[in-house]
């Protein structure tokens, strides 16, 4: 039988002062042009969380509003207010900066956060107030130090700080004092990335309605790398980030494959289900710290405000087939092979057509395909386009080479068979997942179908290949929990006696 998705969980942590000290774009500023006009107007530029909030693509991520409430919206979405919106929504919520570090703190095990005093004391209260944050990890939550504390080691001891409101609150220190690997600044990227997956996973085990204990596995799929000197990038955030949200009964692993492992990790963690080795996955991932503003100079010179200012996360819930949620159909996965090569056709084909042509379908019978939903007010106005509706060109372009669309219904196919891309782009955030929430509301509506979802990733990043990688599958409504497991033990012995009987009686008639 094939396994199921069970419910998902989607956060956002607005973090503003991490766009300032942490987003790659501007620390790379600071080191290359310290004195640049971009940097100078930045601070001019930093959405308030009330923004944030208000934002529609945010407010469809958390499931406040849906793709096709999106579509509707006049692009572009930057200067538009969504009427009604709320912090807290179907799958998750939007975090704001000062709750989450106190989530961060109560994610490090290794007492290198800090808060200052004051501040624990004067958003404790506030965090504890949300709904999703239990008790025992409140108590994670330690008093504080003296801001002079703090002050030395960011000052003297390489420490990365922590801010709100442009104010010092805390700091990151190192793990180490040579390791490169466990340096104030990776340690800032992975207790941050290890929290948000922590968030997602609460909202993605209370969305399922199941209890932690029934999580047996983790997965997660995020872009940071957990190690040391000795296995840098060896893991394990999965069960780092379990241990936290309290998922006392599940081991995990972690997978990467840039902005593809998450659909890598969801066609494991249903293998892993099906084949009957774990009862229950969940696949997560926190955000990336490096990716805040990557986009800002942009956006700056336009007159935008930094759009990327969110942490992503998300965690989906595979379990066994019950008969009712909608499975992960195993028999259609599309590979990006080593021979596929990087030509965009031969992607597609890969990736979308292929893997519908040997299980008989046509493109015209999936009906809403997720590839890369990047929010095109992020990524237009840094001249990469409408990166789902380039998408969905290519798709329709091949499904009218094979015959299966006719020429004039190009235009309608992205409509008809698209979405309006919402996610954040965090890389491997926006890669196919964000839609899984709505796709397994629309298909046990009974609004829809078949839906494909596509991870590509550019292995090319690493400086190992010049490979891209993708891979993809069908999510499907579900077509019964037929009972595979075999004959019982008594059907067999009935079996084996109607057998000999048959046999005896046959015998006999001969013998006359």
């Amino acid at each position: 039988m094939n396994s199921v998705i069970k419910g998902a969980g989607y956060v956002l942590v607005h973090t503003p002062e991490m766009v300032v000290y942490n987003g790659t774009t501007q620390t790379t500023e600071r080191v290359v042009n310290p004195e640049s006009e971009y940097l100078k107007e930045l601070r001019d530029h930093l959405r308030s969380y009330d923004t944030c909030v208000n934002y529609w693509p945010n407010q469809v991520y958390i499931g406040n509003a849906t793709p096709d409430d999106l579509a509707q919206v006049e692009f572009p979405y930057y200067d538009k207010v969504k009427e009604g919106a709320e912090r807290y929504g179907k799958y998750g919520e939007i975090m704001p900066e000062d709750e989450f570090l106190l989530l961060a703190q109560a994610c490090d095990m290794f007492e290198v956060v800090m808060l200052e005093k004051g501040f624990v004391a004067a958003t404790k209260e506030k965090f504890a107030a949300d709904p999703i944050i239990t008790d025992d990890i409140v108590e994670k939550v330690i008093e504080g130090f003296e801001i002079s504390e703090i002050e030395h080691f960011v000052n003297e001891e390489h420490a990365e700080g922590l801010y709100h409101e442009n104010k010092l609150v805390g700091c990151v220190k190192r793990a180490h004092d040579i390791d490169a690997n466990l340096s104030a600044h990776v340690m800032h990227e992975n207790i941050m990335s290890k929290a948000s997956s922590v968030l997602a996973l609460l909202y993605g085990v209370r969305n399922a309605g199941i209890e932690k204990t029934d999580v047996e596995y983790v997965i997660d799929c995020a872009e940071e790398a957990c190690g040391d000197m000795n296995q840098r990038g060896g893991g394990n955030f999965a069960k780092a980030a379990a241990e936290v949200a309290g998922l006392l009964n599940a081991t995990g692993s972690d997978s990467r494959g840039f902005c593809a492992g998450p659909s890598h990790a969801l066609i494991e963690a249903a293998a892993l289900v099906k084949s009957g080795a774990y009862k229950c996955v969940a696949v997560t991932a926190g955000g990336c710290t490096a990716k805040l503003g990557m986009n800002g100079k942009d956006h700056v010179k336009k007159g935008l405000p930094i759009l990327e200012d969110c942490l992503g996360g998300f965690c989906v819930i595979i379990a066994e087939n019950d008969g009712v949620n909608p499975e992960i159909n195993l028999d259609i996965l599309g590979r990006h092979t080593v021979g596929t090569g990087s030509a965009p056709q031969n992607v597609i084909g890969s990736l979308v057509a292929d893997p519908l042509e040997r299980a008989g379908l046509k493109i015209t019978d999936i009906d809403k395909f997720s590839p890369e939903m990047q929010n095109p007010d992020i990524t237009k106005p840094a001249g990469a386009g409408d990166v789902p509706l380039a998408n969905y060109k290519m798709i329709a372009a091949l499904a009218v080479k094979r015959g299966e669309l006719d020429r004039k219904e190009l235009a309608s196919f992205a409509g008809e068979h698209g979405l309006t891309g919402w996610a954040p782009t965090q890389g491997h955030i926006p890669s196919g997942v964000p839609y899984i929430g709505f796709a397994r509301e629309d298909i046990l509506a009974g609004k829809i179908n078949k839906v494909m979802i596509i991870g590509k990733g550019s292995l090319f990043l690493g400086r190992m290949t010049n490979l891209f990688d993708g891979v993809s599958f069908v999510i499907q409504a579900n077509t019964g929990a037929e009972d595979n497991s075999g004959v019982s033990e008594e059907e067999v012995k009935g079996l084996i006696a109607k057998a000999m009987k048959d046999f005896a009686v046959s015998l006999m008639a001969t013998e006359e």
